[in-house]
């Protein structure tokens, strides 16, 4: 059977009492045992090895990331060599398109009537990025500006009426107007340009940032992205500043058109320029593999009553002939999931209820594998207590960020007094966004932690070891294993 095709789930880490005798249950003693073990090092030197060329950017589907997959079970395999390894193959295959933009993209611009030395080619990368699920283009066309790409005349708000956009490349802004009491997403948005019969799309995040753009730290810059359209049509992510040149002009600014935009005061039209798009799509039917490792507890009437901890290790792989990394996202918040894990076998504890540690593929296509666990648990849903999601989790301010759906913000706060870091939390209700997401969408209580502060090198090509800090990796370590053992262990 060919291991790419089905969806795999490797059950470990079974801790009998036998295996750690008179080991304590969890309760603050035993916590404070397992914070001491928790390693910087250790989870420096994951953050090393995964986000390195071994592992290739740990696309999901491809033999990079299953690679990844084998260094995690290898890591927790180590912590009990006595304890007999169980693979189960679970439910139906969990199919995902590898798509690899080839190495040489090419994006230029051309404005008519202007000096034909005024025809910069922009840079991949720091200028434009391909939609990593776009298909193959070689085109040029015109560029109509359709402001946030929305078409909804039942609330008033079309800008696409009046405008001829056939054949052409149309320039969108993130997301949507403040006044605008719609729902609108990047996929919704692709379709209506293809159903209006664009040739092309870009889209680019306008100067005035969103709560949520700021926070994490989205600007200027173009980032890695799967659009999960339900048609296809070719796109890119183009800079703010490449945007405004389009877009600007002696008359209008960008920033004055966003801020006219969120008044609902439509500002699409036509603009001078013309753009040459090229590039070349190559796509893989595949699959993925999540890793599950499961820590029996120590109380049988609560031995279905299963904690999740986890936390996705795919990303972007290579694409447009950059490699990227994934440090922060998420070779970190895999360090802090297998350092957990090191840290309660370490301390030799037993918790009450038993807890599975699960490394997610998918993620950045749409929580893939997430979704899978969700249709296929390993462990009852109805008897899952909470799923704890780690993502981003090295870099920032030196707080942490904590959303929380369905479980109390008292939880999270004794969980902060035990990791001795309760005046560095941030908390939050639902945090958008995640492998906990559907999770949260099948019932199940959420917490999901993230370092605060903004993440610069969001789904960049920069996103590379040497941004990681150890003293925050540490900190989200030791409230993952706090949090963790606190709803473990708690009535």
């Amino acid at each position: 059977m060919n291991r790419y095709l089905y969806l795999v789930w490797t059950l470990i880490l079974c801790f009998p009492a036998s295996v750690f005798p008179g080991a304590p249950g969890g309760g603050e003693q035993g916590i404070t045992e397992a914070l001491d073990a928790v390693s910087t090092e250790r989870m420096l030197a994951d953050v090393v090895l995964l986000s390195s060329d071994r592992f290739n950017g740990r696309q999901a589907g491809t033999p990079d990331d299953e690679q990844a997959a084998e260094y995690v079970v290898r890591q927790l395999t180590a912590l009990a060599p006595r304890i007999p390894i169980n693979s189960l193959a679970m439910g139906d295959p969990a199919a995902v398109t590898v798509t690899s933009i080839s190495a040489e993209p090419s994006l230029s611009l051309e404005f008519p009537g202007r000096s034909t030395t005024d025809r910069p080619v922009y840079r991949v990368g720091p200028d434009y990025l391909p939609i990593l699920d776009s298909p193959s283009i070689n085109l040029h066309a015109p560029i109509v500006f359709v402001g946030y790409g929305i078409a909804d005349a039942d609330r008033g708000f079309d800008e696409y009426a009046g405008m001829d956009v056939k054949d052409r490349v149309v320039l969108f802004l993130r997301g949507k107007p403040e006044r605008y009491t719609g729902q609108i997403s990047h996929a919704d948005k692709v379709r209506i340009a293809r159903e209006k019969g664009a040739a092309a799309y870009l889209t680019t995040t306008g100067p005035i940032l969103s709560a949520y753009e700021a926070r994490r730290g989205i600007g200027g810059k173009p980032s890695a992205y799967y659009s999960q359209a339900p048609v296809e049509l070719a796109g890119a992510w183009i800079s703010t500043e490449l945007a405004e040149r389009i877009v600007g002009g002696p008359d209008r600014s960008l920033r004055d058109r966003q801020e006219r935009l969120h008044q609902l005061s439509s500002q699409s039209h036509q603009t001078p320029a013309v753009i040459n798009l090229q590039w070349t799509s190559m796509r893989t039917a595949s699959s993925l593999r999540n890793v599950g490792f499961l820590l029996a507890g120590s109380d049988a009437e609560r031995a279905d009553e299963t904690v999740i901890l986890g936390a996705h290790r795919d990303h972007f792989g290579r694409q447009a002939g950059m490699l990227f990394a994934g440090a922060d996202d998420n070779a970190s918040g895999t360090a802090v999931l297998m350092e957990v894990a090191r840290a309660i076998a370490q301390a030799g504890l037993r918790p009450k209820r038993p807890i599975l540690f699960v490394s997610f593929s998918g993620e950045e296509q749409g929580l893939l594998g997430s979704k899978s666990y969700v249709r296929h648990p390993a462990r009852p849903l109805d008897r899952t207590t909470v799923m704890i999601n780690i993502d981003h989790a090295g870099i920032g301010n030196g707080r942490l960020t904590v959303g929380m759906t369905g479980v109390d913000k008292a939880v999270a706060v004794a969980a902060g007094r035990l990791a001795g870091m309760e005046d560095r939390l941030d908390l939050f209700g639902f945090f958008p966004g995640g492998d906990h997401v559907p999770f949260k969408e099948a019932g199940i209580p959420t917490v999901t932690v993230v370092s605060g502060g903004t993440h610069a090198h969001f789904h960049q090509p920069t996103d590379k070891a040497d941004t990681i800090s150890g003293e925050i990796l540490t900190t989200a370590a030791r409230y993952a294993l706090a949090l963790t053992l606190h709803l473990a262990n708690s009535p």
